[in-house]
């Protein structure tokens, strides 16, 4: 699948009701080993910066989820040092007082950020 196709993916899950670590997660869910059904139930909590306390945003949890599932875990710092160079910080609260990317457009971020390093 093409970084374009996730990043539209990513933007589809979410437009649909998945919340953004769901949304980056199920972008890749076909080179996960895990179903996608599952991989969405792991990714729920996840969303809104961790149960909707706002902390880590969605988006950085489901890259460093995929990471994980796909054995390139030594990724996951590069690419949250990368998200937040980007977009100013990794904490959803901060993220959205700035103001700066709605949560769709930092779900496409982050599905097309992930794509560097999953997509072969």
């Amino acid at each position: 699948m093409t970084k374009e196709q996730r990043i539209e993916q990513a933007r589809n899950h979410h437009h649909a009701g998945c919340n953004c670590c769901q949304a980056v997660v199920l972008a890749y869910s076909d080179i996960l080993p895990i179903d996608s059904q599952t991989a969405q139930k792991v990714s729920a909590p996840f969303g809104r910066g961790i149960a909707g306390c706002r902390e880590v945003c969605g988006c950085v949890s489901g890259m460093a989820m995929v990471c994980g599932l796909t054995d390139k875990t030594e990724n996951v710092r590069p690419l949250i040092e990368t998200f937040r160079a980007d977009n100013g910080d990794i904490v959803c609260s901060r993220l959205l007082q700035m103001g700066k990317k709605p949560c769709n457009e930092l779900v496409a971020y982050a599905a097309g950020l992930l794509a560097n390093v999953c997509n072969d």
